[in-house]
């Protein structure tokens, strides 16, 4: 008889934790889902964040009518020069368009431009392939360019240097 409700017990005890097991697994799921549901609500949710300005970085922008006014425009007709290279022969061809601060600064540009081509001609040909072939070596050639100009000119200064065409090989 003590066999009988041993068996007895044990069956019970194996069948209730056979119920705590899938009670405990499926309150572990509900969790989950409850947990997935709110997550992709937060994630897939549309709403404009709000960005913090800081006032000390904002550039004021000039109104077209406060902009400066353009100076007198001298063109460079387009030239070939061989830059320097370690594999390959590489080429810069080239035009560009000079802004000048006055009309004496354009009339001196024109009686100097056999120097200010010679000028261009020299700084462009001791550059190499991968200083000239991004944004920033473009932007660092008009720099070096504009000083040059500045350099001859002596009425007046070169405002500001457009490439009109630029290829580099």
């Amino acid at each position: 008889m003590a066999d009988s409700s041993d068996k007895a017990k044990k069956e019970a005890s194996t069948g209730g934790s056979k119920k705590k097991l899938i009670i405990i697994i499926g309150a572990a799921v509900l969790v989950l889902l409850i947990g997935a549901g709110v997550g992709a609500y937060f994630f897939l949710k549309k709403e404009p964040l709000e960005e913090k300005k800081d006032p000390g970085l904002e550039v004021p922008v000039p109104e077209i009518n406060q902009q400066a006014e353009i100076g007198p425009m001298i063109d460079i007709s387009e030239f070939i020069v061989n830059i320097i290279s370690d594999e390959n022969n590489h080429y810069v061809k080239a035009a560009l368009t000079i802004e000048l601060s006055s009309e004496p600064a354009k009339e001196e540009a024109n009686k100097r431009m056999p120097q200010i081509r010679d000028a261009i001609l020299l700084l462009v040909g001791n550059k190499t392939f991968e200083e000239l072939h991004d944004l920033q070596g473009k932007k660092q050639l008009k720099a070096e360019l504009l000083s040059k100009i500045n350099a001859i000119l002596y009425s007046g200064q070169a405002k500001s240097i457009y490439f009109t065409d630029f290829v580099v090989q």
